[in-house]
């Protein structure tokens, strides 16, 4: 049996950690980013960890050809998906009243529109990859939010989009885990990321949670039996009351 992904924002962070995990658990990959040369490079990491077989896809998840560019490059190459890893995005602070449209429609398009195209298009495949897989089906699992959950100031906008992403895989379950493709929304609290790097002087790094502690998640769904399904997995700081990013 083939087991293939589809992992977006898997340059760097969380999504580099899962398609490493994937790696050397032989999935074939199709990974996608913005940064060509970096996913080149990420490419042969993958490969030396032992993933089977490593499609590089650049593309802004802004850009709506762009997305269907990086799900014509896995389909073209494999006729299932075991797994789709939404794991791009991009963040936006400030306070509601200044906050532009502008960013509101970029962090819009990466954290919601593009997730709904992917995993339109990804669907056939999905299925796919659920029947030839019946014990275990398809997964898709999003990184969302804890602030898609639970409200935080100055995180209007992406706690707004990561609330439709969680809201987004909910209704897919509901579509779609009859015919064996389950999802979950991993909503955390601070990643030790690059993207997260804006709030050290706050929160520092040793006090946020570990990109591994999000591939164990991952790893963990993607051994449930078709039978479970898991909508939302909030997952919060130790030493905070567990309501806060």
């Amino acid at each position: 049996m083939t087991r293939s992904a589809l992992i977006s924002g898997a340059s760097r962070g969380i999504g580099l950690g899962i398609a490493k995990h994937l790696a050397r658990q032989g999935y074939s990959l199709t990974i996608t980013a913005r940064d060509v040369d970096r996913l080149r490079a990420v490419a042969e990491e993958l490969r030396a960890d032992g993933a089977a077989e490593v499609v590089v896809a650049a593309a802004d998840m802004s850009d709506e050809e762009g997305v269907a560019r990086v799900l014509g490059a896995h389909t073209d190459r494999f006729a299932t998906m075991s797994a789709l890893i939404l794991n791009a995005g991009v963040g936006t602070a400030g306070p509601l009243a200044e906050s532009s449209m502008r960013r509101f429609d970029k962090t819009m398009e990466v954290n919601v529109r593009a997730p709904i195209q992917l995993i339109q298009g990804a669907l056939p495949l999905l299925r796919a990859g659920a029947r030839e897989n019946p014990g275990r089906g398809a997964k898709v699992i999003a990184l969302s939010s804890i602030t898609g959950v639970y409200a935080e100031a100055g995180l209007a906008v992406y706690g707004a989009a990561k609330a439709a992403l969680i809201s987004l895989l909910a209704t897919l379950n509901a579509e779609e885990s009859g015919n064996g493709v389950t999802a979950t929304a991993i909503a955390p609290a601070y990643v030790d990321t690059e993207m997260s790097a804006w709030i050290h002087d706050q929160v520092p790094p040793d006090q946020m949670l570990a990109v591994n502690d999000i591939v164990e998640m991952v790893d963990a769904l993607l051994r449930l039996s078709v039978r479970a399904v898991v909508p939302t997995i909030v997952m919060s700081r130790a030493g905070t009351d567990g309501y806060r990013a």
